[in-house]
């Protein structure tokens, strides 16, 4: 594998003598670094190794990439700087007005986040905040996961080291706060997320969620099931329905995933919610007891209720989209939209 690492390294440096306009050195940034590049295809690679060679060799394809995309940006500005200057010689007319300045914008997930926080806060939740490097005990067992869980794999989980690794989940931040804290809990935690997955359409290796967690004597499903219509309604609009299916997650008994009605196609039927007229948008349910002894809470007296989603999803349905990946590719046509 290290020959076939040089082997690239060297056809880059042979490919760079050769170019000398700014256009071929931004295809060969994409031949290289693209979706689709070569650099990817490495890293695909990783799978089939033996498990005791795919952290060496994800680094070195980690460091090639860092030192292709310096070889490249180097040549960009290169060639750039070649190119022959064309001499001004027409004239201005200073009484003319001038530009107006282009004023940032919000990221439309910021936004989402900002205007999830605002609703919340308004039903008495705090906004909360835990770190993405998480220990495997915070993303998982404290969590009632069990060791056989699928999850817990290398195909589904982004590890460091053995009992280190990028938290899949905000729900780390649920475990977090309730060591610290004694009931009465509300809170929401927003944040950046993590998972192994094909970037497409609908699904990216990063992206975010806002957990929320409310515990106290007697809290209900029928709390749970009145804070998440709340929230809707305040959301998405008061003829927005919603709708809750029976599911299973470790860490919540009973639970249930959300639906609501496609706010694109007006609950008809369309491509978005597949011709359904609903669209999940979250899942939730009641606090499993499993979860309150690892944070020595007594189950006999609390109950509570956690629920998760998606700030992409929640964001495509409301403006519309179609592509997780436009949020990140730095189109300023796209983001000046928001």
């Amino acid at each position: 594998m290290t020959e076939k690492l040089e082997e690239v390294k060297s056809n880059l440096q042979d490919e760079t003598k050769t170019i000398t306009t700014r256009k071929d050195a931004e295809q060969l940034k994409i031949k290289y670094l693209g979706r689709k590049g070569i650099v990817n295809d490495l890293m695909k690679l990783i799978p089939a190794l033996p498990t005791e060679k795919r952290a060496a060799f994800g680094q070195r394809v980690n460091f090639l990439k860092i030192e292709i995309a310096d070889i490249i940006d180097e040549l960009i500005t290169k060639v750039s700087a070649e190119v022959i200057p064309k001499i001004k010689t027409e004239l201005f007319d200073i009484t003319l007005p001038g530009k107006r300045p282009f004023i940032g914008k919000k990221h439309p997930i910021t936004q989402t986040i900002d205007d999830i926080k605002e609703v919340f806060a308004r039903l008495g939740f705090d906004v909360v905040y835990g770190p993405e490097v998480e220990l495997e005990y915070y993303n998982f067992e404290a969590l009632n996961i069990p060791t056989d869980h699928p999850s817990r794999t290398d195909f589904d989980t982004f590890y460091i080291r053995d009992d280190v690794l990028l938290r899949s989940q905000t729900s780390t931040v649920q475990i977090r706060i309730m060591e610290k804290q004694k009931p009465p809990i509300r809170i929401i935690a927003p944040g950046r997320v993590y998972r192994p997955d094909t970037v497409d359409a609908r699904h990216s290796f990063m992206f975010h969620q806002v957990e929320g967690l409310f515990v106290d004597e007697g809290v209900s499903f029928a709390d749970l099931k009145g804070v998440l219509n709340q929230f809707i309604k305040t959301y998405f609009g008061q003829n927005i329905r919603m709708r809750l299916r029976p599911s299973f997650f470790p860490f919540t008994e009973p639970s249930a995933e959300v639906d609501i009605s496609c706010s694109i196609c007006g609950g008809r039927g369309c491509s978005v919610c597949s011709y359904s007229g609903w669209v999940e948008i979250l899942g939730a349910g009641m606090v499993d007891p499993n979860v309150f002894k690892a944070v020595h809470y007594d189950e006999e007296k609390y109950t509570g209720f956690a629920f998760g989603m998606g700030v992409e999803r929640i964001t495509m349905l409301k403006y519309g989209i179609c592509d997780i990946r436009l949020f990140y590719e730095n189109d300023i046509r796209f983001l000046s939209q928001f």
